[in-house]
């Protein structure tokens, strides 16, 4: 069975699950759609674009191990040409895959074995993350940033660089700036940056934020330089510039 329905379609965003082992990827399947999302499951990494390319999938679970093609190159050619979210499955030995998986795009990553409710709730948070709309669908316009020439809109969840061109940011990206550019000037550790944009503990191991932080460098240009994000010494991250509200709801003129 490749896809499943949720008791209410109308009502479930679309996953597509992929991972080789049938019994994991049915029962997640089984489980998923009982938690009214709408199932469509995969079994290699060759069947990633057919499915993207049959509708719209809201979010991707992704098996690292799969047989034809690594889950690394799934995500990163997924990455080259869509934000869809991707959460990696991970074995609780391949630290090194689910930091480099972090690297070129993933959300999010969960170590097997796992609980599917844990699951269940990384997916929510998630697409919670990327439509703060519906969540508090009657709250007044949020202005947008305008720091160091960039303008940053949390309601579009849209990034401009200072000619006006689009930077496009994952999910996961976003969120750590908005996070950076909601305190500036303040000093954020690794474990309080996790718990704003993930709403959960860090582990003591836990690399993502800087993962994430290297992304964003790289995007603002600011890779080698530190002007926008600082490391700071005693283990946290800075936003060392201004931020001002900026108007308007067109992209910002070149």
């Amino acid at each position: 069975m490749n896809d499943m329905r949720s008791p209410d379609p109308a009502a479930g965003p679309h996953i597509l699950v992929v991972d080789d082992d049938q019994q994991i990827r049915n029962l997640l399947g089984r489980y998923l759609a009982e938690q009214n999302f709408r199932v469509s499951l995969a079994a290699s990494g060759r069947e990633v674009e057919r499915r993207l390319a049959e509708g719209r999938v809201d979010l991707i679970v992704l098996d690292l191990m799969l047989p034809d093609i690594s889950g690394l190159d799934v995500c990163r050619a997924v990455r080259a040409h869509s934000n869809v979210p991707i959460i990696l499955l991970t074995a609780l030995k391949e630290d090194v895959d689910r930091i480099i998986g972090l690297e070129i795009g993933a959300d999010d990553y969960l170590g097997k074995p796992f609980n599917p409710r844990e699951l269940v709730a990384r997916i929510r948070a998630v697409l919670r993350r990327l439509s703060p709309r519906d969540t508090v669908p009657q709250a007044a316009p949020t202005l947008r940033l305008r720091f160091s020439g960039f303008v940053a809109d949390p309601t579009s969840r849209q990034l401009w660089d200072p000619s006006g061109s689009e930077i496009v940011l994952t999910g996961a990206e976003f969120d750590l700036l908005l996070a950076l550019l909601e305190r500036p000037g303040r000093m954020l550790s690794r474990e309080q940056l996790l718990d704003i944009t993930h709403g959960r503990a860090a582990g003591g191991f836990d690399r993502s934020i800087d993962v994430l932080i290297s992304r964003l460098r790289r995007k603002l240009g600011d890779a080698g330089t530190f002007q926008i994000i600082k490391t700071l010494r005693n283990g946290g991250y800075q936003l060392a510039t201004r931020v001002e509200s900026a108007g308007g709801t067109e992209p910002p003129p070149p």
